[in-house]
């Protein structure tokens, strides 16, 4: 089969379209013949291997799967033995190591029937953003009709969701996002916008009940001073804090403070589950929320979509379709 590698961490310029084994699933697990992959900032990071921290899970010297990608929609090909809620056959979406090719293993519990209004390409844009919006909002930080939500990075895979799940809830929901995306994220349910390019999210002295931040780059005290005396902020976002951390230093230190604190502080590590995926998919066909596809790029031009998401501002999820 066909399948995007990149052998040792580095830059895009180290990832190829090759030849290579197809994989087998173990006993828990499901053979997808993949239709479309989306792709986020999570492959980016297994990419380049940074923070290196996270090197303990994906392999210290070179990845221990060497094709990239987690997003996936397609069919059913083959089930492992003990593997009863798929069939061959079935269309899917959810959460496999090394989606980024024409087939892929996944975890059974990682799987959910795929939503009958969407398209795979749309189906493929949903799993790890849709389920980081969804987690990220849920408990002490889901908010309540008329309060105030701040979503960080609002125009981009997980944002997009965010926007759509507050304004649902009844909330009154400030976007930030870049210039030229105010119409956009206005559609999908913001009444505010500020654009980080010229505003700061403290300016006008507004305090949010609920902050998302999905972009990980504003120091916590920044957030802070944006954040009501009893809001809920979660740093969903990990960028910038060195090669070695990345952003859970600002997170670690969030924990720390927060139990001196009126305000919550806390950072989500989403993770795909079957539960939270048929939530997605009862989301999505009843239209309270839609995926956003910036663009569809051919498995044969992968390595430019990861590259536009490494150096664009992408609306929504790029997807690569198989």
């Amino acid at each position: 089969m066909k399948a995007i590698v990149h052998d040792l961490y580095g830059s895009a310029d180290g990832l190829e379209l090759r030849d290579i084994d197809r994989p087998v699933p173990r006993d828990s697990e499901v053979l997808v013949q993949v239709r479309a992959a989306g792709v986020d900032p999570s492959i980016l990071h297994l990419m380049t291997g940074k923070p290196y921290m996270a090197r303990l899970a994906f392999g210290f010297r070179k990845p221990k799967n060497p094709v990239r990608g987690w997003d996936l929609a397609g069919v059913v090909e083959t089930v492992g033995a003990k593997v009863t809620g798929f069939k061959p056959g079935d269309e899917v979406f959810g959460s496999g190591d090394g989606s980024l090719a024409e087939y892929a293993c996944a975890r059974a519990d990682k799987l959910a029937p795929k939503p009958g209004n969407l398209t795979f390409e749309q189906a493929a844009a949903l799993p790890v953003s849709g389920v980081t919006a969804h987690q990220g909002l849920s408990g002490r930080a889901r908010p309540r009709p008329g309060q105030k939500v701040l979503v960080i990075g609002a125009s981009g895979g997980i944002g997009t969701y965010a926007v759509q799940l507050a304004a649902s809830y009844g909330a009154e929901v400030t976007a930030v996002c870049g210039p030229g995306k105010a119409d956009f994220v206005r559609t999908l349910g913001a009444t505010d916008v500020l654009d980080y390019t010229t505003q700061e999210i403290t300016d006008g002295g507004h305090r949010f009940d609920v902050i998302l931040d999905t972009a990980g780059n504003r120091p916590l005290s920044l957030l802070r001073r944006a954040l009501a005396p009893k809001g809920v902020l979660v740093m969903a976002g990990g960028e910038g804090g060195g090669d070695w951390v990345g952003g859970l230093g600002r997170q670690l230190h969030g924990y720390a403070l927060s139990p001196f604190l009126g305000q919550t502080l806390s950072s989500l590590i989403a993770l795909v589950r079957h539960k939270d995926l048929m939530i997605l998919k009862k989301l999505a066909e009843d239209g309270t929320i839609a995926p956003v596809v910036d663009r569809a790029y051919p498995l044969t031009e992968a390595v430019a979509a990861i590259k536009h998401l490494e150096t664009g501002h992408p609306r929504g999820k790029i997807v690569v379709t198989v």
